[in-house]
């Protein structure tokens, strides 16, 4: 028999040499209409495609005979000291996930020394991953057609302390996941196949239904009409309370409710950016939404170097999209990003094993950027610069 490479699907975290092996320990391990949640982007998946795409064109350059022996990769974010240039990105309905969701993503962030961000839909109520998890916490923010919704999350996570507020603004009209539509019969209800599929995987079961039942929307759910709380309850629900009437308006009106820092996620655009640094933001992040919004969009990654020319010395730039490995960070670093903010790369790990997972992909990607700086013949975050980057 031919010898064929394959990545490691068993033998647990400790096999797990990357990224991707954590995705496979992932998909074996939860029903496959949960995994395709994580894993799929809007319609053609073009703009998932080409986050990816757009690192791969990109080509390092190092320099040789350079001591490295003490490099770091310590960072500022948003002007306080971070462990690494990672923010773990706010994602919803981690709770489908593992049990631990939000609490395991925001405890691992903690033990790194990096922020973690808790999404509007998360499964878990702010002021209990403050209380269990510590940390540097941010709050990401979906302004609803009910304004009080939002008002009530900022006065909330204002109380229990969260550092920074994110307000996202690219999702005022839902995505067509067509991938993720296709494990449902109709909306709220999984077809029979999908049904089926959990039966496969006892483990997800007894950790995720058998102890906490369907997941609910914890922060907002008593803004919802019953039944609509809960994780599949929701799914009809949900979409049509995003707003399509968001404009500027809406972050000057946060901007005076907020008395902390406060980020735009959404931007793709220098004139967007700048407009953002005009009515009070200290950071935005680039992102198309991880391939789940607008099909065929422009990947962050390609526009990075101009936004960040433009507004760098002024706000935090952020960015995310597609990150899977230490040398994409390296060269988002390199072309003007403070930080980068993961998505599905931390949610491997959380879907491979919980709190525990998280880790295993921090130190992954951790390890990477070390090595990778080492390579390229820098100590640290500030010798990087587009000078070490070449587009193929």
């Amino acid at each position: 028999m031919p010898w064929k490479r394959r990545a490691f699907s068993t033998g647990g975290l400790t096999r797990a040499l990357n990224i991707a092996d954590l995705r496979e320990l992932a998909r074996r391990r939860v029903p496959g209409f949960i995994f395709e949640y994580v894993e799929g982007g809007s319609e053609d998946e073009a703009s998932l495609r080409c986050n990816r795409t757009s690192f791969e064109a990109l080509r390092l350059i190092p320099q040789t005979l350079v001591d490295t022996s003490n490099r770091h990769q310590r960072v500022e974010i948003l002007g306080r000291p971070a462990a690494a240039p990672l923010i773990i990105g706010p994602t919803g309905l981690n709770g489908m996930l593992h049990s631990d969701g939000d609490i395991g993503l925001a405890r691992a962030a903690a033990k790194l020394g990096i922020p973690y961000t808790l999404s509007t839909m998360s499964t878990t109520r702010l002021e209990d991953v403050a209380r269990q998890a510590g940390g540097r916490l941010w709050m990401q923010l979906y302004v609803m057609k009910d304004r009080a919704v939002a008002e009530d999350i900022m006065r909330r996570a204002a109380a229990a302390g969260y550092e920074a507020l994110v307000f996202t603004t690219d999702a005022n009209v839902f995505g067509s996941r067509e991938w993720d539509r296709r494990s449902y019969r109709q909306p709220g209800k999984p077809t029979l196949r999908s049904k089926l599929d959990t039966l496969r995987h006892p483990g997800w079961l007894i950790d995720v239904l058998g102890r906490n039942g369907i997941p609910r929307f914890r922060n907002f759910e008593t803004f919802l009409p019953p039944g609509a709380a809960s994780a599949v309850g929701g799914s009809t629900i949900i979409p049509k309370l995003f707003d399509a009437t968001i404009t500027w308006d809406d972050l000057t009106w946060i901007r005076r409710l907020w008395p902390r820092k406060l980020l735009i996620k959404g931007v793709l655009s220098v004139a967007d950016a700048e407009r953002a640094g005009a009515l009070g933001c200290d950071g935005i992040v680039l992102t198309n939404h991880g391939g789940r919004q607008l099909d065929s969009c422009i990947a962050p990654i390609d526009v990075l170097p101009e936004i960040a020319a433009a507004v760098g010395k002024r706000l935090s730039v952020i960015i995310d999209g597609g990150f899977r490995r230490g040398t994409d960070v390296v060269k988002a670093l390199a072309l003007g990003a403070d930080a980068v903010m993961t998505g599905r790369a931390t949610l491997y790990g959380l879907a491979a094993d919980g709190e525990r997972g998280v880790e295993r992909a921090l130190e992954i990607l951790t390890t990477e950027t070390d090595r990778v700086l080492g390579q390229l013949g820098c100590n640290s975050v500030a010798d990087l610069g587009p000078h070490l980057v070449r587009r193929c």
